[in-house]
């Protein structure tokens, strides 16, 4: 059976939701997992690893874009999908207008790209009451620079704030979780079966990058910086043990 728009009905055979569906007014909305990916600038051919795993999963997932790409016509086809914006704010806090002169500027150059996006997240998380400010001017809706690590047990909910913005933390991403001893040490697999059993929002963060890798630790990531733009080669580094691509598929299957 063809799958239909999501303007023509909602989609309910997927166990994941999209960051725009969150409505704290709506508590059965603000439940349940929500798998993301922040596309970094990733070679396209990295980015179409990605999604040809989360299209053969068959489930809902947000897409942050940080740059144009012929793949954003390939996901918007997906009524399963949705994109949002990742603008990288570090050049401007370092003082290089390159990227934008101003907050505004760097949100609106992605805008351009992706009209339709409602949801934001941004590089390095970086935000401001500036950033959040601006959201409703530039017609987004949703936001997730939230950080909340699972070792906090918290259980993450999603909240409006006085702008009428929502924001949905998340409480996994698989650079912080590379960098983390105390949960890599639970094995990638078993982390996300742990993760799982979290109640309220489960929102998850992934990198094109560290699926195609199967990213284990951060040294296989800097060491091969070099050829992060070389697929053909890059794929040779792959990691064939238990890494990020392994909690990636672990999460899509038991999700």
């Amino acid at each position: 059976m063809p799958r239909k728009r999501k303007d023509d009905v909602v989609v309910e055979s997927s166990p994941f939701l999209n960051l725009s569906e969150v409505d704290p007014d709506n508590p059965k909305t603000c439940r349940g997992n929500f798998l993301t990916f922040d596309i970094d600038w990733a070679d396209d051919l990295v980015i179409e690893d990605t999604i040809d795993l989360v299209e053969k999963a068959d489930v809902n997932a947000t897409w942050f874009v940080t740059h144009k790409t012929p793949l954003l016509d390939r996901l918007r086809e997906n009524p399963k999908f949705e994109l949002g914006l990742h603008p990288n704010f570090n050049n401007l806090l370092a003082g290089d207008s390159q990227n934008g002169s101003s907050v505004k500027e760097v949100i609106q150059r992605l805008k351009d790209y992706v009209p339709e996006a409602r949801c934001l997240r941004s590089h390095s998380l970086c935000t401001s009451t500036k950033v959040l400010q601006l959201m409703p001017e530039l017609g987004l809706t949703h936001e997730s620079n939230l950080y909340i690590p699972p070792e906090s047990t918290m259980e993450l909910q999603p909240f409006r704030i006085w702008n009428g913005v929502v924001r949905v933390p998340h409480g996994f991403e698989d650079d912080l979780f590379l960098l983390s001893a105390e949960t890599k040490s639970a094995g990638f697999k078993n982390h996300m079966k742990m993760f799982l059993q979290h109640g309220g929002a489960r929102v998850f963060d992934f990198h094109p990058i560290h699926a195609y890798l199967n990213t284990e630790n951060i040294a296989r990531y800097e060491e091969t910086r070099s050829i992060h733009k070389s697929p053909h080669e890059l794929i040779y580094q792959r990691y064939d043990g238990e890494g990020i691509r392994d909690a990636l598929k672990t999460l899509m299957k038991l999700g």
